[in-house]
């Protein structure tokens, strides 16, 4: 058994954390065998870990092995520093789990997920099953998990963090300061709704359609999420919509607003997604938290996170009502650069921090990943999407043995909360 054990403190974890998992008593002895890690000069393994958390790691395609491996490295160390254990149990997803098995989410996966106090994953996709029939593409798989686990709610960080304001595409000025959580809904809309497929009309052409499709329930319930971040932030929330065209988001705005009746605390806003996409590169310090359905919330995530220099950097969780959470870095694959070194593992470990924090309750051990990296950073040390002159350019790996390094030196009370 493995001995192991943010988005930087926007939300409380007892918000979302499920009270439902089960802390076990480990009887045993922990050991670590991964050759990074035992390296480290003052690994330690604690006799009888306090706590014991059982995570699905699913390191799917791409760079995901490459870094997953770093994500797990952290854990391990930062498990051993707190008193706890993590036991893996790595399950294949997306197009491993199609090379393997033929689909892109095996039964025995999602059923290891569900019973597991929490996922941890990479990334799927790639170029190889890009014309694979689309219920067997790695992305149908990543959208059955979400439905499988029943997560709703996605949260995605986009902090300017000041060692990389350079970094950003934007001016120093305009991008400085920027911290925004965009609340994602994740289970709804034009990814799920029904009718949708590929027919002909009436002219005998080929048509494809999907519908954009929103109940009462599943509005009202990510925008109470959404309030109740806001109301731990700075007390601000954007709901984005189409509600001029789309009937689907004028439900969306009618809703929101009859929910923000219970939020008199909260300033609550509207903006249609082609001014919020907008607004995001002319003026993102606008922004606090932003509210939108499944589609907007994809793309403007995406966006918001090339405010902060690069997408390499970005977090995610999904969490429920209930159930494991799901926890991911916001970027892709990336196939092109697969196996040569030179991804860039912070989302990832940022990533198992935020699986810490707001999966698992263990703040202490979340913050002090969240401030390895950042030390990691002031050390000047950079992976390509984030080089810069002045700075020292290295791989994931090496970027990960920093990490390791200004984990293994934070004191206790260097930690900052």
């Amino acid at each position: 058994m493995d001995c192991l054990s943010s988005s930087f403190g926007l939300i409380n974890s007892t918000t979302l954390h499920n009270n439902n998992n089960g802390l076990r008593l480990m009887l045993g002895v922990c050991h670590a065998k991964n050759n990074t890690v035992s390296r480290m000069a003052r690994f330690r393994c604690a006799a009888a870990a306090s706590k014991t958390y059982k995570i699905t790691i699913l390191a799917g395609d791409g760079i995901g092995p490459e870094i997953m491996s770093v994500a797990k490295n952290v854990l391990r160390l930062v498990g051993s520093q707190q008193d706890v254990n993590f036991k893996f149990n790595e399950m294949l997803v997306g197009g491993a789990a199609i090379d393997a098995t033929g689909v892109p989410l095996p039964d025995e996966t999602l059923a290891a997920c569900k019973q597991s106090d929490a996922v941890l994953l990479a990334a799927i996709g790639g170029y190889k099953w890009d014309n694979n029939e689309r219920h067997l593409r790695p992305e149908s798989g990543l959208l059955g998990l979400r439905a499988g686990l029943g997560v709703f709610a996605n949260l995605r960080p986009a902090i300017v963090l000041p060692q990389l304001a350079d970094s950003s595409t934007l001016k120093r000025d305009v991008a400085e300061g920027v911290d925004i959580m965009v609340v994602r809904e994740l289970t709804g809309g034009i990814y799920f709704g029904e009718p949708k497929g590929i027919g002909k009309n009436e002219k005998g052409e080929r048509i494809g359609f999907n519908t954009e499709v929103y109940s009462t329930s599943e509005i009202d319930r990510i925008a109470r999420v959404a309030f109740g971040i806001a109301r731990k932030r700075r007390g601000k929330l954007c709901s984005v919509d189409k509600a001029n065209v789309l009937e689907a988001s004028q439900l969306w705005r009618e809703t929101v607003t009859a929910i923000g009746s219970h939020y008199s605390d909260i300033q609550l806003s509207h903006m249609y997604v082609d001014n919020a996409a907008m607004q995001l590169i002319r003026d993102p310090k606008q922004f606090d938290t932003i509210v939108t359905n499944n589609i907007f919330g994809d793309i403007l995530s995406d966006e918001a996170s090339m405010l902060t220099g690069s997408i390499g950097m970005l977090p995610s969780a999904s969490v429920g009502e209930s159930g494991p959470g799901l926890f991911e870095p916001v970027h892709g694959s990336a196939p092109d650069i697969a196996g040569q070194d030179k991804a860039n593992p912070l989302a990832m470990v940022l990533s198992a921090a935020m699986l810490l924090k707001y999966g698992l309750g263990e703040e202490d051990a979340a913050s002090r990943i969240e401030n390895a990296v950042l030390a990691t950073l002031d050390k000047g040390y950079r992976t390509g999407d984030l080089m810069s002159p002045g700075k020292t350019l290295v791989g994931c790996a090496r970027m990960g043995e920093e990490v390791l390094k200004a984990l293994d030196s934070l004191r206790p009370a260097a930690v900052l909360h």
